[in-house]
């Protein structure tokens, strides 16, 4: 069987290399690069922490459980770190906190408080203010290095025969025989099978095939797909997990340095005037950052970049063919980097055995078939949202 994926993000490389693994011959497009889309602008938390919707919980624990598996089989530089998390409260959030613990401790979810000294042991070279109140260790979670952990993904992919090329899609058909992607400048790639992991542009593309994948598509001021990220390069710190402290999460990156991310300066970022180096959304961050560091005396330097995240209409993944007789299996979350190994392996073992995953049943396409856009919103709280 040949199939063709679009998207060479993150879901789009793990399915590829799901598929070459079974044997399959497997072309992958993308119009930019590998893992230049939403992929390299993402905190990269793998966690199921504030996801209550119970499908959507326990699809996200088996991309945990998944992302450990498969560190034990690709080559190259380690990408995946189950590091733990630590979530820090003050006196405005410590309820919001505690009633979050109380939940995923009862659903088995490894959830624990810890000491300020029992932090700064876990969490490396940070300042832990006196206005934090309480402290949660989440000891499960963990964090991707996005670039490294594509490369190896794809690196493994070509070892075992796939193929990827740069090419704009324009357009997907469906015939009695198979499904052709017509690429910009007029070339046509057939195959058997399409998988569309196109990120944030799936809507736009499945369209182009006849097939309605209803996602948040504004970009503009305050959207909820846009977000912001800092990636500091100095200080060098010996930070050891991902932090969430009010007002800033943290998590680590390649060389000492530190990727920011400050949910409520999203609102005001503006993808047609990206914020300055010495703006006010700048200062901000640093100001924020330099609160929690051993040494506030130190000036960072912090590099700002405007990320666009793949949003499905509801905010839950989909996974699955556009109809039952469809050639053409749309992939698209917001969970990306969690859900990127279990939906690979998930994806392929549909495609290649034509048996129902149990764990994708929720997230089909068809979900919203016969619905209203108008009737379609995001549940923040339901899907994480705001914790990305």
């Amino acid at each position: 069987m040949k199939v063709i994926i679009i998207g060479a993000g993150v879901l789009g490389v793990s399915a590829a290399r799901q598929l070459a693994v079974a044997g399959e011959e497997v072309l992958l497009l993308d119009r930019s690069g590998p893992g230049t889309g939403t992929s390299a602008t993402t905190f990269a938390w793998t966690n199921s922490s504030r996801k209550p919707d119970p499908d959507y919980h326990r699809l996200n624990l088996a991309g945990m459980e998944e992302h450990r598996r498969l560190a034990g089989q690709l080559r190259g530089a380690p990408a995946y770190f189950p590091s733990g998390a630590l979530q820090w409260a003050d006196a405005a959030n410590e309820q919001r906190l505690a009633g979050n613990v109380e939940r995923l401790q009862s659903l088995g979810y490894p959830a624990h408080w810890v000491t300020p000294d029992e932090a700064t042991r876990i969490a490396g070279d940070l300042r832990i203010p006196a206005t934090i109140t309480s402290i949660a260790h989440f000891p499960s979670e963990g964090y991707v290095l996005p670039d490294l952990y594509v490369g190896n993904l794809l690196a493994d992919a070509e070892r075992h025969g796939a193929t990827c090329a740069i090419g704009e899609v324009v357009a997907i058909d469906e015939g009695p025989d198979g499904v052709s992607v017509t690429l910009a400048g007029g070339e046509v790639r057939r195959g058997d099978r399409v998988v569309l992991a196109a990120g944030r542009w799936t809507e736009r593309l499945a369209a182009r095939a006849g097939i309605d994948v209803p996602m948040v598509t504004d970009a503009g001021r305050g959207a909820p797909t846009v977000g912001l990220l800092g990636y500091a390069r100095s200080p060098e710190l010996g930070l050891r997990c991902v932090i969430h402290s009010p007002g800033l999460n943290l998590r680590p990156a390649a060389g000492g340095r530190t990727v920011l991310q400050a949910l409520d300066l999203n609102a005001d970022v503006d993808p047609d005037d990206p914020p300055s180096a010495d703006g006010p959304l700048a200062s901000t961050l640093t100001r924020r950052f330099s609160a929690l560091l051993t040494d506030p005396n130190r000036a960072p330097e912090i590099d700002l970049r405007v990320g666009f995240r793949s949003l499905p209409a509801d905010g839950h993944t989909i996974a699955g063919y556009a109809s039952a007789r469809s050639r053409v299996y749309c992939l698209v979350s917001h969970s990306g980097v969690t859900l990127a190994p279990i939906l690979g392996r998930l994806v392929a073992t549909e495609i290649t055995t034509d048996q129902e995953q149990e764990l994708l049943r929720a997230f089909r396409p068809t979900r919203f078939a016969g619905g209203r856009r108008s009737d379609i919103e995001v549940d923040q709280r339901a899907t994480g949202l705001g914790d990305q």
